[in-house]
């Protein structure tokens, strides 16, 4: 892990582990448990440089997960759990524009 970004790939992944089921179609909503590791993973990543390695991060899991995700459910998660990620939700965002 680079000295600038505090958050790794494994606390993103553990963060956003619960959203699962709603991001692949299988539950109706977001569970409480995906939207307290939204918030944490949120106030964790503080920096441009968190952020951004934030949105590789969530770029590779998307990318192994395949087909399976709706980017649909997936863009309205944040928002679901009342947080703003000031960061479009997309499998083609830019990650290095993000500050």
């Amino acid at each position: 892990m680079s000295p600038s970004a505090a958050v790794s790939c494994g606390e993103v992944t553990s963060s956003v582990a619960p959203c699962l089921g709603y991001a692949m179609g299988s539950a109706a909503s977001p569970s409480a448990a995906c939207c307290s590791g939204v918030r944490s993973l949120n106030s964790r990543a503080s920096s441009a440089a968190d952020r951004q390695a934030t949105c590789n991060c969530l770029k590779s899991m998307t990318g192994r997960l395949g087909g399976g995700v709706s980017m649909a459910n997936a863009a309205n998660i944040p928002g679901k759990c009342g947080v703003s990620v000031g960061v479009p939700i997309s499998p083609t965002v830019d990650c290095t524009k993000i500050n």
